[in-house]
């Protein structure tokens, strides 16, 4: 079981199908790896809430200001040679409080190009929480940092804030529109930290407009974690996500090929899906499913692969208490090349299995809120080249962890032997003196 990590490719598109304001036309294809050439250089710029308010200390334990810095520190050294990144600032410099002048207060820190670390991280140490939350215009300045004329490759902006914009009535939201209507590409994701509901629907309605996603943050893992699939995903090539439509049983399922999907599920629903592997190789799937309106607390996510029998070969599981809007999971099965389960699935072991994917959750919500539409879901299916040994393969889902389990069963039975010994040994010694 995988949880929590990236798997197969787009597994950190979360919420793709909320960025496109629902399913994509049916005979939409998934896009193949454009042929290389020379293309501009994928460019990415944060956008770094540092206004007064980044001071409370309720993100594990520590200020949002240390969980952004590091954050930044851990995405600036995984970020891809072939991304050029900037950073720009809001409400860093001005303390005062005259509107006017803190709603100027957005500076570009860090000049979006080829990724210098050191230069990059010793300009990420100096901010500390200031001034005023001008999020208009820093996105005004962010995408005149982005729009350099070239046509072609990625432009994605990430924004990072724990408030409002408290510059109005510059609306970021018509900013973001404005971004968008110029055509230039560029999309803005953004992160709130600890938002409370009418950020969360300012943040969400500038990623919204761009195509981009919101996601809330309340731990730095979280965040780390989010800000560095963004700024993979921009060297990403871009993959346009089929619509597809789950069915309640294995039989009746589609049949997918690896690629992205996007479905809608309703509240508790269970879909299933087909994929055929061959002797060899590997499944990988993973499935994030996006609360895009009000639901109750204490919800799951279950993926499962089974056999068209109804035999479970691994599932991945996550659970969540309202803290996020989006959940995922994800699962691999590597088929062997002689695989005799005993279901009928492929006797000889030469032929494919069908493997029967379900997407099952536990949501549920208030009387008050539609079950309608059901809620995005996103379905990330890959075939690989399995493992080279049977060894490999998964046992009783523990994989490779029967080794650690034997060394652990192995390495306590010695402990408890020399324990014994010693404390003999002590009251053999208590007793002669």
């Amino acid at each position: 079981m995988i949880t929590r990590q990236r798997l197969a490719a787009g597994a950190g598109a979360l919420l793709a199908a909320l960025a496109l304001g629902g399913l994509v036309p049916a005979g939409s294809a998934v896009a193949a790896d454009e042929p290389a050439g020379d293309k501009p250089a994928p460019k990415v710029e944060l956008v770094l809430d540092v206004s007064g308010s980044m001071r409370a200390r309720d993100i594990d334990g520590d200020s949002r200001m240390a969980a952004a810095k590091q954050a930044f520190n851990e995405v600036l050294d995984a970020t891809p040679e072939e991304v050029q990144l900037g950073i720009r600032t809001l409400g860093a410099n001005y303390p005062g409080d005259d509107r006017k002048t803190g709603c100027k207060d957005t500076e570009q820190l860090y000049p979006v190009g080829p990724l210098d670390r050191t230069d990059a991280k010793t300009a990420v140490a100096t901010l500390s929480p200031t001034g005023w939350t001008p999020i208009g215009p820093a996105l005004l300045k962010a995408a005149g940092d982005l729009d350099t004329g070239e046509s072609g490759g990625t432009r994605r902006i990430v924004l990072i804030s724990d408030g409002e914009d408290t510059c109005q009535p510059l609306d970021p939201c018509e900013v973001a529109r404005e971004i968008a209507a110029k055509g230039i590409g560029l999309t803005i994701d953004t992160l709130g930290l600890v938002a409370d509901a009418k950020t969360r629907a300012q943040l969400s309605c500038i990623a919204d407009a761009t195509g981009g996603t919101y996601t809330s943050v309340r731990h730095k893992e979280e965040l780390t974690d989010r800000v560095g699939q963004l700024v993979d995903r921009a060297a990403d090539p871009v993959v346009t996500p089929v619509a597809v439509e789950g069915a309640a049983r294995c039989a009746a399922a589609p049949a997918l090929k690896p690629g992205l999907y996007t479905d809608r599920e309703k509240f508790g629903e269970h879909r299933y899906y087909r994929v055929d592997v061959e002797p060899g190789k590997e499944l990988r799937a993973s499935v994030s499913v996006a609360a895009d309106r009000a639901v109750d607390r204490d919800y799951g996510v279950l993926l499962r692969a089974v056999t068209t029998h109804g035999r479970e070969i691994v599932r991945g599981q996550e659970a969540g208490d309202g803290r996020t809007d989006v959940i995922s999971t994800g699962l691999r099965y590597p088929k062997p090349e002689a695989d005799g389960d005993g279901d009928g699935d492929g006797a000889d072991g030469a032929q494919a299995e069908t493997v029967c994917l379900q997407v099952s959750n536990s949501y549920s919500a208030p009387a008050s809120v539609k079950a309608t539409p059901g809620l995005p879901v996103e379905l990330t299916v890959d075939v690989v080249d399995g493992p080279g040994a049977a060894s490999d393969v998964a046992a009783f889902g523990l994989g490779h962890g029967w080794w650690l389990l034997a060394a652990l069963v192995v390495v306590g039975f010695l402990a408890g032997v020399l324990w014994g010994w010693i404390s003999r040994w002590r009251v053999t010694v208590w007793r002669t003196n």
